[in-house]
């Protein structure tokens, strides 16, 4: 099938691509629960060089650059504890990490996670990080701006291929919350 957004080749449904997702992505896709069918979510096999959100909008085509959410790790610390949390925004936009997200996370200060953590902790390559497969306790925050968008370009676990969901999918994802002020 063709993709709903962008120049890219076949969009296939991602329970049909198991193999090309790596293996926490393709678990949750695998027990995929909830209201919204594991269909809604695509695969589509891009260049894992123009994994990067403003290479991937120029190679792949208009609108893919506002069609894009990007899935940020962050480092919430308190006294000597450390909260892991991912946030999910536009790609046009910044997130609130000393703001919105610290307050969020009751932390005294909050940080983009270093990328061995982002990478270790995921199980996912830096560059393809995405909400879905990402470990159950961590806190899963929503600009509710992604909510609102019919389709969204978003990592699949690796720079090779993204996912193409709508924003109801993601508000779907287990322990998702959607959070004003966590992008502007």
């Amino acid at each position: 099938m063709r993709a709903p957004i962008g120049n890219f080749g076949e969009a296939r449904p991602a329970a049909d691509c198991l193999d090309e997702l790596c293996p926490p992505v393709a678990a949750a896709v695998r027990a995929w629960e909830g209201a919204v069918p594991p269909e809604d979510a695509l695969y589509v096999d891009t260049d894992p060089d123009k994994a990067d959100t403003a290479v991937l909008a120029e190679a792949y085509g208009p609108g893919i650059l506002e069609a894009s959410a990007n899935c940020v790790v962050v480092a919430g610390r308190r006294g000597g504890a450390t909260t892991l949390a991912a946030c999910v925004v536009l790609s046009t936009t910044r997130l609130d990490v000393n703001g919105t997200v610290r307050r969020h996370l009751a932390a005294r200060k909050a940080s983009f996670a270093p990328m061995d953590t982002a990478v270790g902790e995921t199980g996912m390559e830096y560059g393809g990080i995405t909400p879905i497969g990402l470990p159950a306790d961590w806190p899963l925050l929503i600009d509710p701006a992604v909510v609102d968008r019919p389709y969204l370009v978003i990592g699949s676990g690796r720079r090779r291929g993204k996912l193409i969901v709508t924003g109801k999918v993601l508000a779907g994802l287990p322990g998702a919350t959607l959070l004003e002020g966590l992008a502007s």
